[in-house]
């Protein structure tokens, strides 16, 4: 379309490309605010080239009516200090150097530079997926495209940032106080992604990128390109824009892992020590004759590891992000805006492992420290396990957009805004996980030692006595291992979301009023697939005839095994000691090969495991856990109106802002309902608990509806022409997150013995609610500088807690204990309040004409409800979040060389209650996130105005992730996924 057009030879381009400073005889362009939906149609037809507007008050050398334009990194910097500047709340905005030309790789790692804003990684890829804004993170945050709420199905009302390609975004706003006009529905921030339009750069535009990066283990280039296309025509009365971006990310992870520390209560026969002992039967029913020994009675309090184990983690992420906007400017009063955004992103990770399970009522020779963690234990008959696992998960969405501006007079602007978006979670036939188990047990099971060799953040635990009957020389020998489980699983989910906005602005000098009226409605759909439902994941459990299995397949054909992967120096830095390797082999072929055994049910299959398995035809086909389907619709409608208006008092200009947002929510959700009816022992696997059968399946559908009033005020004080004050106040909510609405209880299949667990849902859940304020001060000393300090309070209640309660469901009869079965229970309530408070610092600097600057900004967060370990009743609660953070961006950007060091560093903090395994008697754990420190470099040099070259390397202090439990040397998880290397160029015109 673009070549069907006549197009002008643009002179613009000729400086705008090249890092420098030029003086123009132009009048001033009015900024574009950083709020999406407030400028007229006159602004939106404005180049934002031109929105750098000369200031004499902060030292320019610029005339009178003069404009200064300042391109590359401090360009852009600058257009950001003037965005938040002028602007009526707390916003801290990115923006792009020029088109194509993002200053980050990723939108999360941008973000953090901010202040208050801190990220979190995905363990297995080192990717930043989310934040944290002044300690709010996941669905505390709302994430908007060009002011329009996008719909996501990663299971939460959050994005995963990975997912948003960057390459071609023309600028982030991070609102920490709401525009009633936009949101209210985050208590940390409202983050608004804005892409660039063919009207934002008018004329003929291409930019284009290619770059390839490595990852040290991985080992392999793998590549990234993306193209962008926008055009005008002569009369710049249409244009249109298109962009596609392909990226790839190969890393290899190492991982080592306790699942959970679930607290319990040991005997003191199970203690080291414990002389004259005797026989150890730990027990808590009274009525048992081993409780008449009181060395058996389970009253010591502690915790232990569910399982530990250690895996290598080998993710191919591939996204491809497009974009096609088409705008019609008829006349100066008029402007149309019709866009789709389309993203796919598809993550493929192969992991192989080991890992060993232990039971509390199991452990002998017990060493509790003084907080009551099991330091040091042994457990006979411990079985080992080699896992594969082929994990895929694939995240679509599409959005199509139309948006009107039109300018009534030269006071009045109407605008109504329209969007439809769907998202898939794994759509069509992708299994989300396929898994292999291998290993040895029963006769093999060994008296296995496992000690805790310090703190999570630099050590993990040892394991001594390995290999089968503890022979450490065996641990990799074939001929020993057999079959144990398939487990295949996949996730999918839907969310459609449709919105629509209209309202009217009346400016007329100093004034500005603003009306109207948006609704929504977002409808979630969840579903799981899985060989748990249908108990097909244990057909071939047992582990065979050498660990004395009276099911499993042993030994197995030694084609299936590819290698293996060393576990020496797996964890650089970190003490503690593995098992010698893991193998390598692919969980695809060996599901195959035990279907290639035959039908079951058609023929004898030795190994089949007859005792625990029935309807199992030779193939691992998932089935549908009816638990696990919810249906979830949010209708809101919401009425706005809010007044701005610019005054002097005592000669100081002052600048007010007040609204007021009413929101009214009806929230339907659907689900289904089952319980089980009886519990049976597993042939195959001593630790393992199965439910042959369950209760017919019943739809269970709940209403709720809630309405909330949302004020809103912004003053801001000029004292002198470059210091400025502000006060916010305000109420915001955030809704709570989908999974807990599910009206009903749900038990899955393959319990653990002394691991009951079931989980119900809370559809009557009320949102959080919060009442800020934030005062502050910023001082814009010099052209590109400034120095800010901001104080921020956040009141919050209806805070949900997940506690954790001991139930006994349907009358199950535990088969190992003789009476009834007690499952951990996990439900959900509204429940306390809490305060949140908090100063934010920010300082950037430029040095003159030297090229050289930074930007750095600290955080310090507290609250009146900090987590308590001593705590071990089943609701304890604390904030999550919480953490002290600081950034610092040094940069040289002068003649056409750009530099950049980025540091980053985030205090411990309190990522969730709840871990992998949470099966224990004190309600839910915690799950810490131990301080990380990682520092990037990127650099870029413009060849000419038309091409630049630019390198990056991320993490060169090859910063560990490393999570913990209750206490700081309970041990959940440490990744180390490396250093990353990237280069490339780019080329605009």
């Amino acid at each position: 379309m673009a070549l069907m057009w006549s197009i002008p030879v643009l002179a613009q381009d000729q400086a705008s490309l090249q890092n420098s400073t030029t003086v123009q005889p132009t009048a001033p362009q009015p900024a574009v605010p950083s709020t999406a939906n407030t400028i007229t149609a006159v602004q939106a037809g404005q180049p934002q080239d031109a929105a750098t507007a000369p200031d004499a008050s902060q030292g320019n050398a610029a005339g009178e009516g003069d404009e200064i334009i300042i391109t590359g990194l401090r360009g852009s910097l600058q257009r950001n200090l003037d965005l938040k500047r002028t602007s009526s709340g707390v916003v801290d905005v990115i923006s792009a150097e020029d088109i194509g030309k993002f200053p980050d790789s990723n939108v999360a790692a941008a973000l953090q530079r901010l202040p208050g804003v801190s990220i979190q990684r995905s363990g297995s890829r080192g990717e930043p997926t989310g934040i944290t804004v002044r300690g709010f993170g996941g669905d505390f945050n709302t994430t908007l495209y060009d002011g329009r709420r996008i719909s996501t199905a990663t299971g939460g009302r959050q994005i995963d940032f990975s997912t948003v390609g960057v390459d071609f975004i023309g600028q982030l706003s991070v609102l920490k106080t709401p525009d009633v006009s936009l949101s209210s529905s985050s208590i940390g921030a409202t983050v608004d992604i804005q892409f660039p339009k063919p009207f934002d750069h008018p004329g003929f535009r291409l930019a284009a990128t290619g770059s390839g990066s490595i990852q040290e283990r991985a080992g392999r280039i793998v590549p990234t390109a993306g193209l962008l296309i926008s055009d005008t025509n002569a009369d710049e009365t249409f244009g249109v824009l298109a962009d596609v971006i392909y990226t790839r990310r190969d890393t290899d992870t190492n991982r080592v892992y306790v699942s959970g520390w679930p607290g319990g209560n040991f005997a003191p026969c199970q203690l080291a020590g414990n002389a004259g002992a005797g026989a150890c039967s730990p027990t808590s029913d009274t009525a048992s004759a081993a409780y008449a020994n009181p060395n058996n009675r389970q009253n010591i309090p502690g915790w232990f590891p569910q399982q530990y184990g250690a895996e290598q983690q080998r993710v191919k992420d591939e996204r491809v992000d497009a974009r096609v906007a088409f705008q019609y400017h008829p006349t100066d009063d008029l402007m149309i805006t019709l866009d789709n955004n389309f993203s796919r992103q598809e993550i493929v990770q192969n992991n192989y492992a080991f890992g060993v399970w232990f039971n509390q009522g199991d452990l002998r020779n017990v060493t509790l420290d003084g907080n009551g963690t099991a330091v040091d234990f042994t457990q006979a008959g411990t079985p080992t396990d080699f896992t594969a696992a082929r994990n895929t998960e694939i995240l679509q969405t599409n959005q199509t957009g139309l948006n009107v501006k039109y300018d009534v007079t030269d006071n009045l602007t109407l605008e109504a805004d329209g969007s439809y978006a769907k998202s898939w979670r794994n759509p069509g036939n992708v299994i989300g996980s396929q898994n292999g188990d291998i290993g040895y047990g029963s006769a093999l099971g060994n008296t296995l030692q496992f000690t805790v060799d310090g703190n999570s953040s630099g050590a993990f635990p040892t394991i001594s006595n390995f290999g089968p009957a503890g022979n450490s020389a065996a641990w990799a020998d074939t001929s020993l291992i057999g079959t144990h489980v398939a487990v295949n699983q996949t996730q999918r989910n839907t969310d459609e979301l449709m919105q629509f906005r209209g309202n009217a602005t009346w400016k007329q000098d100093d004034l500005t009023i603003k009306a109207g009226g948006q609704f929504y409605q977002d409808t979630f759909n969840f579903r799981n697939t899985s060989t748990f439902t249908n108990n097909f994941w244990q057909a071939y459990a047992g582990y065979g005839a050498p660990s004395a299995g009276t099911s499993g397949v042993a030994p197995l054909p030694g084609s299936l095994y590819q290698g293996s992967v060393s576990l020496n120096n797996f964890i650089p830095g970190f003490d503690g000691s593995l098992p010698p390797s893991v193998f390598v082999f692919s969980p695809v072929a060996y599901q195959n090969y035990l279907t290639s055994l035959g039908n079951p049910q058609a023929q004898n299959v030795p190994g089949f495991n007859y005792g625990n398995v029935t309807g199992f035809t030779g193939t691992f086909d998932e089935a549908v856990d009816p638990g696990s389907i919810l249906r979830v619709r949010e209708r809101t409608w919401s009425l706005y109106f809010s007044v701005n208006f610019k005054t002097e008092i005592g000669s100081l200009p002052f600048t007010f802002n007040a609204g007021v947002r009413n929101e009214n929510t009806n929230l339907v959700s659907t689900g289904q309902g089952r319980l089980p009816t009886s519990l049976v022992t597993s042939t195959a696997d001593r630790t393992l608990l199965s439910i042959p059968t369950y209760t017919d399946v019943q739809g269970v559908t709940s209403n709720s509806s809630y309405s909330y009033l949302l004020p809103s005020m912004d003053a801001k004080l000029e004292l002198t022409d470059n210091l400025i004050l502000r006060f916010d106040a305000s109420r915001t909510l955030t809704r709570p997150s989908l999974a807990l609405l599910n009206p009903v209880l749900n038990v899955g299949n393959g319990q653990r013995i002394g691991a009951l667990s079931a989980s119900g849902g809370n559809p009557d859940l009320k949102p959080y609610l919060a009442d800020n304020f934030d005062i502050g001060a910023e001082w814009y000393y010099k052209r590109n500088s400034y120095l800010s300090v901001g104080f921020f309070l956040k009141n919050v209640s209806n805070f949900v807690v997940g506690g954790v309660t001991r139930q006994t469901i349907n009358g199950l009869v535990d088969p190992t204990t003789g009476q009834l079965a007690s499952f951990a229970v996990t439900q959900q309530v509204n429940g306390p309040d809490a305060t949140v408070r908090g100063v934010e610092l920010a300082w950037q600097q430029v040095f003159g004409d030297t090229g050289f600057g930074f930007q750095a900004n600290a955080t310090f967060v507290n609250t009146n409800r900090p987590y308590d370990d001593k705590n071990i009743s089943q609701t304890g609660f604390a904030v999550t979040g919480l953490a002290n953070s600081a950034n610092f961006v040094g940069f040289y950007d002068k003649g056409g060389f750009q530099f950049r060091t980025a540091l980053n560093w985030r205090d411990k903090y309190l990522l969730q209650f709840g871990q992998n395994q949470n099966t224990g008697s004190f309600g839910a754990e915690p799950t810490f996130v131990n301080q990380s420190f990682q520092i990037d470099l990127t650099t870029s040099y413009d060849i000419n105005k038309h091409f630049s070259v630019f390198g990056e390397a991320l993490n060169i202090n090859n910063n560990q992730q490393s999570t913990h439990g209750r206490y700081d040397n309970q041990l959940l998880d440490v990744f180390d996924y490396g250093r990353r290397y990237t280069a490339g160029i780019r080329y605009r015109f």
